[in-house]
């Protein structure tokens, strides 16, 4: 029997809970929004909000006690293994919820998948930060470039094409 037992085994060995749950943490921390299914995403709330704290009181501790701030951050690689993810969830994710007490995250219910008829929903973080790629950014600032430079420059005359039927005739002579 599993008295007292916490977790959900959602039909998997440990090791491979283990593993699916530190990538879809890592991924709702790169893109702070993921879609899953409902009981995957209550999991995933209950780890990630745990992270959160684990981080956000690494930002309380001394710089004169660094051991204990390397140990917060050994905890969480524990579960995190992209260095990327971890230097934003303690520098960029954990500051933005400095004054709130919990409820990190949201989950938003989706319906049933057709698939399988499985229950999905969206687990975001929830002062969600917009921030725009930068490949979609230099591209519109690369479209505007142009714009401007046709607007400036004359448009050139293009040269009338030959149809086909001249161009035949000069290859044969």
């Amino acid at each position: 029997m599993r008295h007292r037992n916490g977790v959900k085994q959602l039909g998997r060995t440990h090791a491979h809970r283990k593993a699916m749950f530190g990538n879809m943490v890592t991924s709702l921390f790169r893109h702070e929004r993921i879609v899953t299914t409902k009981e995957k995403g209550k999991e995933l709330k209950r780890i990630s909000e745990r992270l959160i704290t684990r981080a956000k009181r690494n930002m309380d501790i001394p710089d004169k006690e660094e051991n204990r701030k390397l140990h917060n951050k050994r905890q969480v690689m524990k579960v995190i293994k992209d260095r990327d993810i971890i230097k934003k969830l303690f520098e960029d994710i954990a500051p933005r919820y400095k004054d709130r007490k919990g409820g990190y995250t949201r989950i938003y219910l989706l319906g049933k998948r057709a698939g399988d008829a499985a229950e999905m929903s969206i687990i975001e973080l929830v002062d969600k930060r917009v921030v725009e790629k930068k490949a979609e950014a230099k591209d519109k600032e690369d479209r505007k470039e142009k714009k401007e430079k046709e607007k400036k420059e004359p448009k050139k005359e293009k040269k009338e094409k030959e149809p086909k039927e001249a161009k035949a005739k000069k290859n044969k002579e």
